[in-house]
């Protein structure tokens, strides 16, 4: 990690820049193999397939078969881990429910809104050298609360625990169709894949890519997440075992994933970097992480007020608060996916089973966008209704708006109601 001690405000956009390609570069690989699928449907898939994969594939959907028995093939405490981070996730989005209240904003005029699940949703599973069986949880979970009538799960992993997950979620659309090309299959359907409305999964910078593209013809997403990132928060009472640890977890995700470190002591931090190399040594993930650390920063502040801008800056995805007053300072923090207040919060617990969901803006995008909640798969419908004593008393508040506007059959229809 390359270490920055005290950078004027006007270094801070070079200093915390995302190691990602361009998205014109990105694109330009990603939009042929989205108009393939388009065009030509499961064809376009066992090509795909075989050219990304090595692998020649005459039937994308998982049997029924395979995912009511992949309980059988895990380790029974790890089915027992399952179970439980299916209960505190399930907890936790079951209380997103609410009752909506009908307004009455002038007598005789009422609105309200109803929630209605997405009726087909597509999750995206990445696959490659880590089977993420959790976020099948924290997309299936939703979804099922939801009652969205339709979820397909595509993934170029078999690994079982993805299967029990997506059978404790109630998923039976479930296709071995990875990358790009499963998010198109999902936008576009195909003979094979059904059609959904919405797409929700992470992926690297090519599914990120991809999603964004289908976006364009009319798909939605939830929102544009790539690489994994986390930002650690320290100060002269931090743990440099628990940090290090903490920034491994992330680095240790992808080469493009990045971590970073901001504290107000400079021993901390050379304490923590020590650390990591320590650390290191023991992953079996060690040679990606290592990369991902080339991306990452350490950098030193004066005081914590600026290591807030730094960090309202970076808009993590994750935002740890190993401090000594974490809630004080996250009150100040208005740009992150998610925070973890405190020395025993790590983020892998978040990543896991603590209830919150870990499909979180990177990229900086968490200046704008939520991480994925229930409300991410319903929609919301205005309703109202106005009686006799309503258009009386808002139809020449109408009628007056409008003329105004020279919308002259708007204003009739008022007007007939009120003449009658």
């Amino acid at each position: 990690m390359n270490i920055f001690e005290f950078p004027k405000k006007e270094q801070y956009a070079e200093i915390l820049k995302r190691p990602t390609m361009s998205f014109d570069e990105v694109e330009q690989k990603v939009r042929p193999i989205i108009l393939e699928v388009k065009e030509k449907g499961d064809e376009a898939l066992i090509k795909f397939a075989l050219e990304f994969d090595n692998i020649l594939l005459d039937n994308f959907k998982v049997d029924i078969s395979e995912i009511q028995n992949a309980k059988q093939l895990l380790d029974i405490e790890l089915v027992e881990a399952i179970d439980q981070a299916f209960e505190n996730i399930y907890t936790f989005h079951q209380a997103q429910l609410i009752t909506e209240n009908v307004v009455e904003t002038m007598p005789g005029v009422k609105c309200w809104r109803k929630s209605v699940g997405i009726e087909k949703v597509g999750i995206y599973i990445p696959g490659g050298s880590a089977p993420l069986f959790s976020t099948v949880l924290m997309l299936g979970i939703p979804a099922l609360i939801a009652r969205c009538k339709q979820v397909v799960l595509c993934s170029p992993s078999n690994h079982p625990a993805i299967y029990y997950a997506a059978h404790k979620c109630g998923i039976t659309d479930v296709f071995r169709i990875g990358g790009s090309q499963a998010i198109a299959a999902m936008a576009f359907g195909t003979a094979s894949v059904p059609k959904v409305y919405k797409i929700f999964g992470p992926g690297n910078q090519y599914v990120t890519s991809a999603k964004q593209l289908v976006n364009q013809f009319g798909t939605a997403i939830d929102m544009p997440a790539g690489p994994s990132e986390v930002a650690v928060l320290a100060d002269h009472r931090s743990n440099p075992v628990f940090i290090a640890s903490d920034l491994l977890s992330q680095a240790e995700h992808g080469p493009d994933s990045q971590v970073i470190l901001v504290a107000d002591d400079l021993k901390v931090i050379q304490a923590t970097i020590s650390e990591i190399e320590i650390q290191l040594e023991n992953l079996p993930r060690k040679d990606i992480a290592k990369l991902a650390l080339e991306n990452s920063k350490a950098i030193l502040v004066e005081n914590m007020e600026i290591a807030v801008d730094i960090l309202n800056e970076y808009a993590a995805e994750h935002l740890i608060l190993s401090v000594e007053n974490p809630h004080e300072i996250a009150d100040k923090i208005i740009n992150a996916g998610s925070i973890f207040l405190g020395d025993y919060t790590p983020e892998s617990c978040g990543d896991y089973a603590s209830g919150t969901n870990h499909t979180l803006p990177t990229n900086g995008y968490a200046r704008a966008y939520s991480g994925v909640s229930l409300d991410s798969f319903v929609k919301k419908i205005t309703l109202q209704q106005i009686s006799k004593e309503g258009i009386k008393n808002l139809g020449p508040i109408v009628e007056k708006m409008a003329e105004a506007e020279q919308l002259f059959a708007h204003k009739n229809a008022v007007t007939v109601r009120l003449e009658s």
